[in-house]
């Protein structure tokens, strides 16, 4: 019996794979949008509205759980920078979106701002999980982990999703 409770609890996700999860459903959800953008219509625009949600989800949790974990375990200037920085990149990408939903704008316009949303998300994706969460398990608990995995899963169904 010990064993399957143990292997229920390795079966959620840790704060590092859910976000990992995250990050490779909006890179898929963004690559469908950039082909579809230079069509535009309701196909790009039903897209953007599920990217703006998975993203609003995803940095929410991030900003309000994980990023405050990361910083307060980490000790090395570098380390700190990373936060402040992840946290600029999602400022950026909240500035960007909106542009991008407003519409009313030429096709090859449209498919110039999904490219660019496209690139500036998975920049910030590829950075957090080459640097970031690499060091984040090294100053992180695995059970703190968990617990933030558990703690954001929690925040991401209030979120609705």
């Amino acid at each position: 019996m010990a064993t399957k409770k143990s292997s229920k609890a390795a079966k959620k996700p840790d704060a590092i794979a859910l976000l990992k999860e995250d990050h490779k459903k909006v890179k898929s959800l963004l690559g469908d949008l950039e082909k579809s953008s230079m069509r535009g219509g309701p196909r790009a625009q039903k897209l953007l509205a599920q990217i703006d949600k998975e993203l609003t989800i995803h940095t929410t949790i991030e900003e309000e759980i994980f990023y405050p974990a990361f910083r307060d375990a980490v000790r090395t200037k570098d380390d700190k920078k990373m936060y402040y920085e992840a946290k600029e990149e999602h400022h950026v990408v909240k500035l960007v979106l909106p542009e991008v939903k407003e519409g009313g704008m030429a096709v090859e316009e449209f498919a110039a701002k999904c490219k660019v949303l496209k690139e500036l998300v998975e920049h910030h994706a590829d950075e957090e999980e080459k640097e970031m969460f690499p060091e984040a398990r090294k100053v992180i608990s695995r059970a703190e982990l968990q617990d933030l995995g558990d703690r954001m899963a929690a925040r991401k169904k209030q979120l609705g999703a």
